[in-house]
């Protein structure tokens, strides 16, 4: 062994020491981005499969005409189950899995900017699909739909608790999606290697950037939606009820706010596979890189105008429906300037049709048809006459299915060789493929047609004689012909692991940084981080995966024992700090188990269990909190701590600063959703009532906004100080900011108790209360954490020195004083003018 050789492989057994994860059960606790990446996977896959079971157990059912199978009950359990297993539990998770997996070593980082907080998300949507899960199994599942339409999901039409399932799960699920889209945004703009500038990043990145930060807008509406129903079933709070002044129409609103636009955060990753793969076999650069990083965004704002297309027959004004045809249809140019670029790279290239391949070709043809169905439902007069019929169930699956599993597969099958180190089977995969693609068009080609000659959706069985019969008999045939691909493929990824050929070093001849990492990979990516010189690394350097391998370039020493990667400029890649992260942590799990504890003892109506399993995840959250920053268990201050650049903890502006900004853009989104409520109650509910003088006292609710007004001026103060280096009286003014705002919150508390509110009786003071509440819980969280940094100051973990931790609170404050003020405009001064 050469002494090169031999210096590498020390290198290696130092990184293993630090990056490693912990044998056996020690395993739970794991952090790094490739271990809680595959978990996702996996279990996306596990979810796939039992929905896929309930759909074969359906178009049983449906095969012939007035079978009996399955009774109607079951069924729509079943198909509730279906839409909700494979929409929410298997599409966006496997998505974010692969994204979380991928995109530390496609902009060459060893990690993802908050390790804690992916494993965290994956406990949370872990444990709330079983939660989801367990119900049927418990044959109390929701029959109300995957869409949970209000008043069908009330307490009155649905008093069993298959409804509360669904909603506390779903809003479980919801939380872990949302994290990962924080954890996505922040590591691909603030940990990309230096040099890797915006223009030069990977186009799967700008797929994933545009996907999770429409998470962020998209989903705070249904988690509003999931708390506001689950409250009207639980504490008889009235937003839905049209007798209280509420409105069903609302749900259905909330709901496709995040409903389509997650159509297009279920297609953009795949669009991403795609764009990525078909460079790769066709032996050239994408097509028009810059016109799909356009699309992609302008894609990505159009989708928020877009939740009427869903609701058509509900008789919203003509107007209306005219504005959101219109958009429906003009989603279809960024689509089509996608499509137009692979296929001018396929043309203008040398193609390879490797097995990946297959299923991109397979993925073009099936999205380009439910694209054009797409067209056609926007258009209002054909909506109405296909709404509800098995037209809409085709186009749907022709979007989803065809736009998301054939990408989905192709994607496993080319970044397999990462996780085994092996090559999967030609053969296996091409029957699988074949399978699949006859079998899925069996199966819905023939349903537009079903839907066409009238045949409802959700419809358990059907009359003979109506022309479906035949129709029928072939879709289901359809079904498990397909069905038998999927088995197919995933013995072929099951085998691979022990019968697969060896893979060389980046097997497809890829341009991307990923596949210049160790086969299988190490938990730490890269041994050294390069600097990034081409939008095709690999291409412009074929010699640098062992460049990186030999340490060759930067940041390959290890002997501080801490797990570091690069913090770069947001726009020109350029290194700014050392992120420092988090090695291996039983907090997550903590906090997850703990937080299914929560839901399910809302589930079984024990409040006073889960007033103590909040107050325990609150304690394991500021636990979480305090084990930062100089911590000794994270980055504590040494004599050889590097300075050019810095430690991430040691400046103003590191990674958790942007990452409460991103989170405040999805709280914000949650605030606004509550503000649409509010408004559209008053201007649309029929039995909208306000009382002729407002239920609260005016002159103490501006006392407590006075008083949160001071807090935050001190605080701001405080921390502007900091930014000089200045910490007089750091510690006593933060205690003073942090009094002030209990003081803030005990007033808050008191005009609630005194208020006579009857949000029982009345949707006017059931938004009021769900307002109160959320001022209160922002005032209290910021008053606490306010008091914990005060804590840092007296153990020497916030200082001139370390002044980055008070800084990233500073937006949380800011935005607490301004949903403050925008609620008293809102929800008290505008009726009082009105």
């Amino acid at each position: 062994m050469s002494e090169q050789q031999k210096h590498s492989a020390q290198l290696h057994e130092q990184f293993d020491r630090v990056w490693g994860n912990l044998p056996g059960f020690g395993q739970l606790a794991a952090v790094n981005h490739t271990s809680v990446g595959l978990r996702f996977v996996v279990t996306g896959l596990f979810f796939f499969l039992v929905g896929g079971v309930l759909a074969m157990l359906m178009r049983t059912q449906l095969a012939l005409p007035e079978q009996e199978i399955i009774g109607p009950e079951l069924y729509s359990q079943l198909f509730t189950m279906h839409g909700t297993l494979m929409m929410f539990l298997f599409a966006i998770p496997i998505l974010e899995g692969v994204a979380m997996y991928l995109i530390p070593k496609m902009v060459g980082a060893r990690d993802l900017a908050f390790p804690r907080l992916g494993a965290m998300g994956y406990y949370c949507y872990l444990f709330g699909g079983l939660i989801i899960l367990s119900s049927l199994a418990l044959s109390i599942a929701p029959d109300s739909g995957w869409f949970m339409y209000t008043p069908l999901s009330s307490s009155t039409f649905s008093p069993g608790p298959g409804s509360d399932f669904w909603l506390l799960g779903i809003t479980f699920v919801e939380i872990s999606s949302m994290t990962g889209a924080i954890e996505l945004v922040i590591s691909i703009l603030r940990t990309r290697s230096n040099g890797m500038s915006l223009r030069r990043m990977p186009i799967f990145c700008w797929y994933i950037l545009a996907m999770a930060l429409m998470i962020v807008f998209g989903f705070p509406p249904l988690i509003l939606g999931s708390i506001l129903l689950e409250l009207e079933r639980a504490a008889g709070l009235v937003f839905f009820e049209v007798a209280g002044g509420g409105d069903p129409l609302l749900w259905q609103h909330l709901f496709w706010l995040f409903g389509h636009p997650e159509v297009y955060i279920i297609f953009l990753p795949a669009a991403g596979i795609v764009s990525t793969l078909i460079p790769v076999f066709a032996r050239r650069p994408i097509v028009g890189y810059r016109w799909i990083v356009l699309a992609v965004i302008v894609m990505g704002f159009i989708s928020f105008g877009l939740w009427v297309h869903h609701m058509f027959t509900v008789g919203i004004p003509q107007l209306a429906q005219a504005f959101f045809s219109m958009a429906s249809m003009l989603v279809a140019i960024p689509t089509a300037i996608q499509v137009f670029a692979w296929l001018a790279t396929l043309w203008t290239g040398r193609v390879v049709w490797n097995l990946p391949m297959l299923w991109i070709l397979g993925f073009l043809i099936i999205f380009v048809a439910g694209g054009l169905t797409g067209v056609m439902l926007a258009l209002v007069p054909f909506n109405w006459q296909v709404h509800d019929t098995h037209f809409v169930v085709a186009h749907m699956h022709y979007v989803l299915v065809g736009g998301m599993l054939f990408p989905l597969i192709a994607g496993l099958y080319y970044w397999l060789p990462h996780v085994s180190g092996r090559m999967p089977s030609d053969m296996l995969g091409r029957w699988a493929f074949w399978l699949v693609f006859i079998g899925f068009n069996m199966t819905f080609l023939l349903m537009h047609l079903t839907g066409l000659l009238g045949m409802p959706r959700r419809v358990y069985t059907y009359e003979a004689g109506l022309g479906w019969d035949w129709l029928n008999l072939l879709s289901s045939i359809g079904g498990f012909v397909m069905a038998i691909g999927i088995a197919m493929f995933l013995l072929d990824i099951f085998l691979h692991f022990r019968f697969g050929r060896r893979a060389p070093r980046n097997p497809w001849g890829a341009d991307s940084l990923e596949w210049a990492v160790a086969m299988p990979v190490t938990t730490y990516n890269f041994i050294s981080l390069p600097d990034i010189r081409s939008r095709h690394p690999l291409w412009h350097n074929p010699q640098l995966p062992f460049e990186i391998e030999e340490g060759k370039h930067a940041m390959a020493v290890i002997r501080h024992g801490r797990r570091e990667t690069w913090g770069s400029d947001a726009v020109t890649g350029r290194v700014r700090e050392v992120v420092h992260l988090p090695s291996h942590s039983w907090i997550p799990l903590q906090a997850g188990v703990v937080l299914a504890i929560v839901c399910l003892s809302l589930l079984l109506k024990t409040y006073w269990l889960a007033l103590g399993a909040t107050l325990v995840a609150a304690f394991i959250m500021l636990r979480w909190s305090w084990v930062n920053g100089a911590h000794p268990d994270m980055a504590p201050v040494r004599d050889d701590d590097p300075s050019d650049p810095p430690l991430h903890s040691r400046t103003h502006d590191g990674p958790g600063r942007w990452g409460m900004l991103v989170t405040l853009m999805a709280n914000g989104s949650f605030y606004a959703s509550l503000l649409f409520g509010w408004f559209y109650l008053w201007t649309a509910s029929p039995q909208w009532q306000a009382p002729e003088q407002g239920p609260l006292a005016l002159m103490p609710l501006l006392a407590s906004g006075v008083l949160l007004s001071l807090a935050v001026v001190v605080y701001q103060w405080l921390t502007q100080r900091l930014r000089r280096g200045v910490t007089r009286h750091l510690q006593g003014g933060l205690w003073i900011s942090a009094g002030i705002g209990l003081i803030h919150v005990a007033v808050l508390v008191w005009l609630m108790l005194a208020a006579e509110l009857t949000p029982t009786q009345s949707a006017h003071d059931s938004v009021l209360a769900v307002m109160l509440g959320y001022l209160l819980f922002h005032g209290a969280l910021s008053a606490v954490a306010t008091a914990m940094q005060a804590v840092r100051v007296r153990f020497g973990y916030v200082s001139a020195q370390l002044p980055y931790e008070p800084l990233v609170l500073q937006p949380f404050w800011s935005y607490t004083l301004g949903v403050f003020w925008l609620s008293f405009a809102a929800f008290i001064l505008l009726p009082m003018a009105w």
